[in-house]
């Protein structure tokens, strides 16, 4: 084992307190870096003025730049940001980037002025809607990521699948490191998840969960026209949504307005919950997952589900199918067949017992010390030094 402590930047766009995925996983792997006694400072956007520009949150060392009063989407211009980088990757011995990101190229040139190395962790291919000026973006986009990963060591990705069908990481491929995420979750509270059962199905009646964002990628309207086959099963079957659901650079709220509407007496919408163990009891609360997206690379609340002893329907996607594929707990559908998912939410709902494994054997699988392990290796390889 290698004793050597490191100095690691990680270099992103949202960090503490905005919460997604892919910042949840960036979390585990810095402040399990600390707990090992590694330095690991944060360089992202102050992306609500409130926030400090400089704290320490749980041993990882946090540095805001404030970006300009305008964005594109959920992008951010920060005119600091090339000479803060530069500054702290002196401080640092390998510098850690998320892609897709506007700022990849501008990141590997200054890792070659400060001989640096950049080892970036790839959450997903840019997929934007159609349309030219969506077309000008992703092409953009993608010069600058592919820029930077012809230089970079290696890439990490999420699993072999993934890498072996993403545009991203093909150009690439023999360089890519198939790391699962990061994935902690607490125990259920047995009690607490048959009082939130109770609360959203007083009659007894399934309740079948959502986890994730209200965005058009993940197709929640597939899910909520899946009760009209659910509902042959199960007539007063519920769907409970866990995640933010109006959000403003999104209008996909308002796109399925109707829909929403339309099945309205059978919907519950929790909004954005950030508290781990109300995750942990809402998964327990409910029957079975379900993530009805068109493109996935994981979404790690499929293993939080089952270490949770929830089953899931995913659909059949690159990357997204690993969880099912890997563990046999819970089954894959075609992308968007409303119909399709419904029968396999009802054949869940007929078998549980089939689709259920031990939690031991779940987190056996997806190992977070693993993942853990795997990075720290990866950054003692590639630090500054090269020991």
């Amino acid at each position: 084992m290698n004793e050597r402590k490191l100095n690691v930047l990680i270099c992103l766009l949202y960090y503490l307190p905005h919460r997604t995925g892919m910042q949840l996983y960036i979390q585990r792997i810095a402040e399990e870096l600390v707990r090992r006694g590694h330095h690991v400072t944060v360089l992202c956007a102050r992306h609500k003025p409130e926030l400090q520009r400089d704290e320490t949150i749980n041993g990882v060392r946090i540095v805001r730049l404030t970006p300009l009063p305008f964005a594109v989407s959920r992008g951010m211009y920060m005119p600091a940001y090339p000479w803060a980088a530069y500054k702290l990757m002196r401080q640092h011995d390998v510098v850690s980037i998320h892609t897709p990101m506007l700022e990849t190229a501008l990141l590997s040139v200054l890792g070659m002025l400060t001989g640096r190395r950049i080892v970036p962790t790839h959450h997903g291919d840019l997929i934007l809607p159609a349309g030219l000026f969506n077309r000008v973006i992703t092409a953009i986009m993608f010069a600058m990521y592919r820029f930077m990963a012809w230089r970079a060591p290696a890439v990490i990705a999420y699993s072999e699948d993934y890498a072996d069908h993403s545009y991203y990481l093909g150009p690439v491929r023999k360089k890519v490191r198939p790391i699962y995420p990061p994935i902690t979750m607490p125990r259920p509270n047995p009690e607490r998840a048959a009082q939130l059962r109770a609360e959203w199905s007083p009659d007894g009646a399934p309740l079948i969960g959502y986890a994730g964002r209200f965005v058009q990628e993940k197709r929640p309207d597939v899910l909520i026209r899946a009760l009209d086959e659910i509902h042959k099963q199960h007539p007063n079957a519920r769907i409970v949504f866990a995640g933010q659901y109006d959000i403003p650079y999104e209008s996909t709220w308002e796109l399925y307005k109707p829909i929403v509407d339309k099945y309205r007496d059978h919907l519950i919408f929790l909004g954005l919950k950030d508290d781990m163990q109300f995750m942990a009891d809402f998964f327990a609360a409910i029957d079975v997952l379900a993530l009805p997206s068109d493109s996935e690379c994981f979404a790690l609340v499929q293993v939080e589900a089952m270490l949770c002893g929830t089953p899931v329907v995913m659909t059949d996607t690159p990357g997204g199918r690993v969880p099912v594929s890997a563990t046999g707990m819970g089954l894959l559908a075609p992308k968007g067949d409303p119909q399709a998912f419904g029968k396999a939410i009802n054949r869940v709902l007929a078998h549980p017992e089939s689709f259920t494994k031990p939690h031991d054997e779940i987190s056996a699988v997806f190992s977070f010390e693993e993942t853990v392990n795997r990075y720290e290796q990866t950054f003692w390889e590639y630090a500054v030094d090269g020991r």
